[in-house]
């Protein structure tokens, strides 16, 4: 079968995402099995046109508005049997144009994410029209990876909804790790407002009133510089860092803190929890569903304080704290993208 994907970005990509780790995982593993994918995305600065990664034909063409323009070209001027648009944020618009079968992929809404992420006045049309926009997709056959978004859809009236998970990017470990020598929580992902990660930094002052703390800040973006001129002393701030390094971190952590305003699943909960390091995060879309309350973490309500109570909770509860991070390395065996692969190619199967 030769397969289309559209998406706004690919694994490559220096903006990259869970969304776009989730399509390259799935994806390579069909490229494998004899499918013909090609990944039809926007450029970034320094990339290829076209190129193969793991089996995965990339073309890029366009920037961040324009892919999707130049998209609808690109599909005339090609074959294929089937066409996945992947849908972050605004979507290719696929049932207008193209004829041949399409699945939607749908990690999830933005909702907030408009007026946090976009700016006036497009954040006002964008949030108006995201509704409309997705009920032109209503009747086509979707994939996502949450019941939270699963159940988002259907309420507008979607009618068939196929929820595949995301899988893990650790090697899973058999028995709890080593940890720090002292109490370390970990914020790990990209500093954009929609991720909130100053209400770790806020959260961490309340913690330090109780508990001798340390707070690890992995990954960049645009808030970096704002957030380093209020933290502390007792808060590291390690940038991007290589996959090993990163992985190493995690591991070391005694928690996890995962802020935010809304997410598709939460992968980084899942591969702390392969690492045996149970997480504290937002009780919100996708969090609750990648965090098993009480058993692989904690979910608290949306504000610094809450977050600070529940961290020096399992900070000061040691057999608390571990009783969780057992449950997290047997809860992530439930998940791999070799299954989700398998999944998402039966449900392509019925409909291509």
């Amino acid at each position: 079968m030769r397969i289309l994907v559209f998406n706004w970005r690919d694994v490559k990509n220096p903006a990259r995402g869970g969304a776009e780790i989730y399509t390259h995982e799935i994806f390579k593993r069909l490229a494998k099995r004899g499918y013909k994918i090609t990944l039809f995305t926007s450029e970034f600065k320094g990339c290829k046109k076209e190129e193969v990664v793991d089996g995965i034909k990339i073309v890029r063409c366009g920037g961040k508005y324009f892919v999707y323009r130049n998209a609808k070209k690109f599909y005339k001027d090609s074959k294929f049997d089937l066409v996945i648009d992947e849908i972050n944020t605004i979507p290719f618009f696929t049932p207008k144009f193209v004829e041949i079968p399409v699945v939607a992929l749908i990690h999830q809404l933005c909702r907030e994410f408009w007026f946090y992420e976009t700016p006036f006045p497009l954040s006002f049309f964008g949030y108006m029209l995201e509704n409309s926009w997705l009920k032109m997709y209503s009747r086509i056959p979707t994939i996502t990876v949450s019941d939270s978004t699963k159940n988002d859809l259907i309420r507008l009236g979607f009618e068939n909804v196929f929820v595949v998970p995301n899988g893990i990017n650790v090697q899973l470990l058999e028995k709890l790790p080593e940890k720090a020598e002292k109490p370390t929580i970990l914020f790990l992902g990209r500093m954009k407002k929609a991720k909130k990660p100053g209400d770790v930094v806020k959260a961490l002052g309340e913690v330090r009133k109780r508990i001798e703390a340390e707070l690890w800040m992995v990954g960049d973006g645009y808030l970096r510089k704002k957030l380093e001129k209020f933290a502390g002393k007792n808060v590291k701030f390690f940038g991007y860092v290589d996959e090993r390094t990163k992985w190493e971190l995690v591991r070391k952590a005694w928690v996890l803190a995962v802020p935010g305003v809304r997410e598709g699943w939460g992968q980084v909960v899942t591969d702390a929890c392969a690492l045996g390091t149970p997480a504290v995060g937002y009780n919100i879309h996708g969090l609750r569903d990648s965090i098993v309350d009480g058993k692989t973490g904690l979910l608290v309500q949306p504000n610094p304080k809450e977050l600070a109570a529940a961290l020096v909770t399992l900070l000061e509860n040691k057999k608390l704290r571990k009783k969780l991070g057992r449950n997290a390395l047997s809860h992530a065996r439930k998940f791999s993208w070799d299954r989700s692969a398998k999944k998402f190619e039966r449900i392509i199967g019925e409909f291509a």
